[in-house]
């Protein structure tokens, strides 16, 4: 699979309390998975508590590729879609979980009796963003098509992500961890 770099610039303070830029690199946190072909995953930022702190380590990424943001955390990554293949439609079972539990132990997200294979359910908020290509939300008796420029909310419900096209899908997502309490 070809990934395109994503350039990540970071901000913070030098010694005398002004604005500066302390790292400017294509992101180094790159993660893709024996199990799910075609897929890659550009991990570009994470915090482990709200309110996030805005001061310290220039790069609180861990080499840990987890699905879920940690407790009162959010994730932020790009995610590269090639077009979906027969082979994967036909993932079973025990591909789907291996994969899943690669990023974090997240097996537990998995949905069961899915209309597709990576079909998962996470206790979070996701917004996720079209930057290039288009995309298939998946849902328990529904799909929508999404293209460039579009947004999902996607308040933890069932769901995947199918890349129907010809051409490769590039999406952001935002996860922030989520309260499953009814409102």
């Amino acid at each position: 699979m070809q990934i395109r770099p994503v350039r990540r610039v970071v901000t913070g303070h030098d010694a005398k309390g002004r604005a500066t830029v302390i790292a400017d690199a294509p992101c180094p946190h790159i993660r893709t998975s024996p199990w799910r072909a075609g897929v890659a995953y550009t991990n570009l930022w994470q915090t482990d508590r709200t309110p996030a702190p805005i001061h310290g380590a220039p790069d609180p990424v861990t080499q840990a590729m987890n699905l879920e943001p940690l407790p009162d955390g959010c994730n932020f990554r790009f995610v590269e879609f090639e077009p979906e293949s027969e082979q994967l439609r036909r993932t079973d079972a025990g591909a789907a979980r291996a994969a899943f539990a690669a990023m974090g132990g997240a097996e537990h997200a998995l949905t069961q009796e899915a209309p597709h294979p990576f079909m998962h359910r996470t206790r979070s908020v996701d917004f996720g963003i079209v930057i290039a290509g288009e995309i298939y939300l998946i849902l328990d008796d529904q799909e929508v098509l999404l293209r460039a420029g579009d947004v999902c909310i996607q308040r933890g419900t069932s769901h995947a992500w199918a890349n129907r096209s010809k051409e490769n899908c590039v999406m952001a997502f935002v996860l922030i961890d989520g309260d499953p309490r009814p409102a």
